[in-house]
């Protein structure tokens, strides 16, 4: 009995340790060399219109300023028009876009299976309970493939740590990318377009940094989002960094608290579902 106790112990200490987001960090950065390729001359426009369309129609702001889905609310016939628009995106050869048509595609793609998951498995009260990622101790979603580019079977992770993040290197991604919990930077009330990624990914950003899931300020001390201690090292590799990065984008009140400021006090992360609130 007590060896048996002592099996199913390291069994959930492995778990825990294993598990994304509980204290191994996330995934590095890893480029995929054969999604580097684009086309700068190409004028090809993908059509996002049908994710535009879902967004405006399930996507909900609230008084507490997080974005939620009413993902009770998505019929048969939304459904079908998302798995249908997910189709349309697999039958594109992503590498003769431009960059930027690669940017918002990829965006979209990752944020539209996120919301197609939580469809399949609703309701569910996080994502992380979703485990359908190969492996004994995995948790969530993110390392299933979902999807089918170019020949090549992708997961979540693919997209954000082998494409997204390598490829572009820049941090304001993390605002972008929607991982379907409350902690999450929000999933905007629209699809992005590479006409205006600069404003939107700029938006994105300033309005995570300026809520208190992102930073915030007790006791002259600095709370932030577990994003900056899990991807510390697409926000300078240090905490002075991550301060730097918080002050580009912070409002007066919040920039000049962080004035002075060269450490982080402590960090968390709401993975509960973004669902509207029954």
């Amino acid at each position: 009995m007590t060896f048996s106790r002592s099996i199913v112990g390291l069994l959930v200490l492995f778990a825990c340790v294993l598990s994304p987001g509980v204290s191994q960090g996330a995934p590095k950065a890893d480029l995929w060399p054969r999604w580097a390729a684009h086309d700068p001359a190409s004028v090809v426009r993908v059509d996002h219109g049908a994710w535009d369309r879902f967004l405006k129609d399930h996507v909900v702001g609230s008084e507490d300023g997080v974005n939620r889905v009413d993902y009770a609310a998505v019929g048969a016939s939304d459904t079908d028009a998302l798995r249908a628009y997910l189709g349309m995106l697999s039958g594109i050869a992503v590498g003769t876009l431009n960059r930027g048509e690669q940017l918002a595609y990829w965006i979209n793609l990752y944020n539209a299976l996120t919301v197609r998951v939580i469809l399949d498995h609703y309701p569910v009260s996080s994502i992380r309970k979703i485990n359908i990622s190969p492996g004994f101790f995995s948790s969530g979603p993110w390392g299933k493939k979902l999807v089918t580019v170019e020949g090549e079977k992708l997961s979540l992770d693919d997209i954000e740590h082998r494409i997204l993040r390598p490829v572009w290197q820049d941090p304001r991604i993390h605002y972008a990318v929607n991982c379907a919990s409350i902690g999450c930077p929000n999933l905007l009330p629209r699809a992005f377009a590479a006409e205006d990624l600069e404003s939107l990914l700029d938006k994105a950003a300033r309005d995570y940094i300026n809520h208190p899931r992102g930073a915030r300020i007790e006791g002259g001390r600095l709370y932030v989002s577990s994003i900056y201690e899990w991807f510390k090292a697409d926000f300078g590799g240090t905490d002075q960094g991550v301060i730097d990065h918080l002050r580009t984008f912070a409002a007066p009140g919040l920039s000049d608290q962080l004035t002075g400021l060269s450490a982080i006090a402590d960090d968390d992360y709401d993975w509960s579902l973004n669902g509207v609130k029954p």
